[in-house]
């Protein structure tokens, strides 16, 4: 890079508003189950209770590509200064599902095929 592309000022950064609205209610997720098409990047974020086989997605989010990957970069940008602040985010290994990490489905007592086979 040359000195004079080093030097050249950035042009101001506008501003952007963005309004909340007043019945805006905030959701609890923890999986998200992501589908795209050609076109679009779509995002179910539901939520799962532990040993329960049944979520409910509460919130769907549809955007392009390139909004989904820009999203990507804030997001890795965001975790590192919270790792900086607060100290890595463990995650399960991955020798198994990750899903499978936190969530332990119940055992299904009726119809269980090897009970029937002790008879």
């Amino acid at each position: 890079m040359s000195e004079e592309e080093k030097e050249q000022p950035k042009p101001p950064q506008k501003k952007v508003n963005i309004d909340l609205p007043k019945d805006l209610k905030a959701v609890y997720a923890n999986v998200a189950f992501i589908t795209h098409s050609p076109a679009e990047m779509v995002v179910d974020f539901a939520q799962l209770l532990p040993r329960s086989a049944r979520g409910t997605v509460q919130a769907r989010i549809i955007m392009t590509p390139m909004h989904a990957k820009m999203l990507h970069i804030a997001l890795a940008q965001n975790i590192a200064k919270y790792e900086q602040q607060f100290g890595e985010i463990r995650l399960p290994q991955r020798g198994s599902a990750l899903a499978n990490s936190f969530f332990r489905f119940p055992q299904d007592d009726q119809g269980d095929d090897d009970k029937d086979k002790d008879k």
